[in-house]
């Protein structure tokens, strides 16, 4: 017990460490902008792209369904549009968006800086007078934050798309009663508050997977525990955020 409560506390200290340097690393950012944050980006957005729209159609064809299912008899049909516009941009395209590419992009980042630890590879580079944090942790947290808002707004539109095909075909809504229930009821506020949300979600899920990668202990068992970690962590996180990120944006 002892041990496993000082164990939190390093933890948390080494997070603070990290999250410190990677805020004085980013007066590094036009060296990194010219170095590796676009092979980032690219890694991070067309690996997750097939996922995110696949999650996307069904989240949107399932809460069609079931706002129709408990809104019949209570509610015009064209309030579906409005419904499903205003859950996928507020909460279920940040908030899904975020577990896939925690489940896939931390646990890689988690797993590839875990691997260089244990190999001494980032020894390596600090023995070169090379900064792991500008150099593996900084490209990796810019990337998080500029691709997860691009992926959520692929996975609202895609959402509300194959939310109106649903409802079309399912409860026989046509495709101008429902788009003009979205415009009826739709904030600018609904979709930039997502996006805000997306944003912080990028951070965690990079931070985190550099913390644990960074505090792999040796051998593959230790590489595997930290890239476990770092997913249970994130998606942790990314659900205590959201909500208090939702009192703050929308209260």
């Amino acid at each position: 017990m002892k041990r496993a409560f000082l164990k939190f506390f390093e933890h948390i200290g080494a997070a603070a460490i990290l999250f410190w340097r990677s805020i004085l690393a980013f007066r590094e950012i036009l060296k990194v902008l010219r170095a590796s944050l676009w092979v980032q980006i690219d890694i991070m957005a067309t690996g997750s792209l097939p996922l995110i729209i696949l999650t996307a159609v069904f989240s949107g064809l399932v809460t069609t369904v079931q706002i129709a299912y408990y809104g019949r008899g209570y509610a015009p049909m064209d309030y579906i549009g409005a419904a499903v516009a205003k859950m996928v941009m507020i909460e279920l395209g940040p908030v899904l968006t975020a577990l896939i590419v925690a489940g896939r992009v931390g646990a890689g980042i988690a797993a590839e800086i875990g691997t260089m630890k244990v190999t001494e590879q980032i020894d390596a580079l600090e023995c070169m007078g090379i900064d792991p944090v500008r150099f593996l942790v900084l490209p990796r947290i810019l990337a998080g934050i500029i691709v997860l808002p691009a992926l959520t707004v692929i996975a609202d539109f895609t959402a509300i798309f194959a939310s109106s095909i649903a409802a079309n075909l399912n409860v026989g809504v046509s495709f101008y009663v429902y788009f003009h229930g979205v415009r009826l009821f739709f904030l600018p506020w609904d979709f930039w508050g997502g996006l805000i949300k997306a944003a912080v979600f990028g951070w965690i899920i990079t931070f985190v997977g550099a913390h644990w990668g960074l505090q792999s202990e040796r051998g593959a068992t230790g590489v595997g525990r930290s890239t476990t970690n770092s997913v249970v962590t994130s998606s942790l996180l990314i659900l205590i955020s959201d909500y208090f990120l939702t009192i703050l944006i929308y209260q």
